[in-house]
């Protein structure tokens, strides 16, 4: 049986995937120093949290999968570290159920959280790789409010909530709250600090790079015109992770090097924060970084409204250049493949 397991629950947008990845390239050395980052591959960890959660996006290749991770972490005789984002916004039921999940075996959450000046323009742009079609400044308005697009928004960002849930299953003394490090800070911070609210040993682990690379303003605004004209062609889920989400935003447009979606925080959004930084410090869970980074900052960049249309049109046919070289060297592997000796 494991001596423990950590789940890092996220957040979304939080640096998680720098983690993952960095998780999972240090597999082997994790595991000489008696953790274990469990599955194959680091979808394994996913399609587990999608079985015990009931997303039916991932459909049969989820079924038994937390079953399967649960006797994994029985069977090993260490520290056990998972790490999903879609767990933070769980709700308590089924945040009951995951702990529940593991018995005898001591359960310890952690959660990185990220200030919300940041994560706002983040946010947006994972909505519009998830095919939304909201514009920017219809966007930000509607956080304020309760309908779309703040249901979604805040169910994710809710930070207040997501750690007085995952705190009151486990316990504060069980609960790390690691705050995301400011811009400009050392690259390696945020594994330095996750480290240490794990309670492992990651020095010398390899370095990784930068992981779910931000769009700019320009490519944000050829994906937001993109889906629109797929509205009409009722693209399926898979279809479109396949070929949108991945194939050209991910792939093409992410890391493209346009100035990015510059945001200054509104009043309400200040104001929020220090509520949130409050909610978080009642909890009692510890923290690691400091909560005074969570008061939002001022995000460089441009607004997406003012983008001139021929900037738009020079990133639209980058990404068809782009993804015509991906289909041309599919297609030439494929004949490759063909070939037989």
């Amino acid at each position: 049986m494991a001596s423990r397991v950590v789940l890092h629950v996220g957040l979304m947008k939080s640096g998680t995937s720098y983690l993952q990845q960095r998780l999972g390239a240090n597999r082997t050395l994790l595991r000489e120093r008696g953790v274990l980052f469990p599955g194959e591959s680091w979808r394994d960890q996913v399609l587990a949290v999608s079985d015990v959660l009931g997303r039916k996006q991932a459909g049969p290749a989820a079924r038994g999968r937390w079953a399967a991770l649960v006797a994994e972490v029985a069977a090993y005789d260490g520290v056990v570290v998972v790490s999903m984002e879609f767990l933070g916004p769980a709700p308590p039921e089924r945040v009951a159920e995951v702990v529940g999940s593991f018995g005898d075996t001591p359960v310890e959450v952690v959660l990185t959280l990220r200030d919300l000046g940041r994560g706002v323009p983040a946010m947006w742009q994972e909505s519009l790789q998830n095919g939304g079609t909201t514009d920017w400044a219809t966007y930000v308005a509607g956080l304020a409010g309760k309908r779309k697009p703040a249901r979604s928004f805040w169910r994710q960002q809710g930070m207040g909530r997501i750690v007085g849930n995952w705190s009151a299953a486990v316990g504060p003394a069980r609960t790390t709250v690691v705050t995301v490090p400011p811009p400009g800070a050392p690259s390696g911070l945020l594994w330095e600090r996750f480290c240490t609210a794990a309670g492992i040993d990651g020095s010398g682990a390899a370095a990784v790079s930068p992981a779910n690379t931000s769009l700019d303003a320009t490519s944000a605004l050829v994906l937001l015109d993109l889906n629109r004209r797929l509205e009409a062609a009722e693209l399926g889920a898979t279809d479109y992770h396949t070929l949108v989400k991945f194939g050209l935003g991910k792939r093409v447009l992410a890391g493209r090097g346009g100035p990015a979606i510059g945001f200054t925080p509104p009043a309400w959004l200040v104001e929020r924060s220090e509520e949130v930084v409050a909610r978080v410090a009642a909890t009692g869970a510890r923290v690691v970084g400091d909560l005074a980074e969570l008061r939002p900052v001022v995000v460089p960049g441009v607004d997406p409204s003012t983008v001139p249309a021929e900037e738009r049109y020079a990133a639209a046919v980058d990404a068809l250049a782009a993804s015509t070289r991906q289909r041309a060297a599919q297609r030439a592997a494929a004949r490759a493949g063909s070939v037989r000796p």
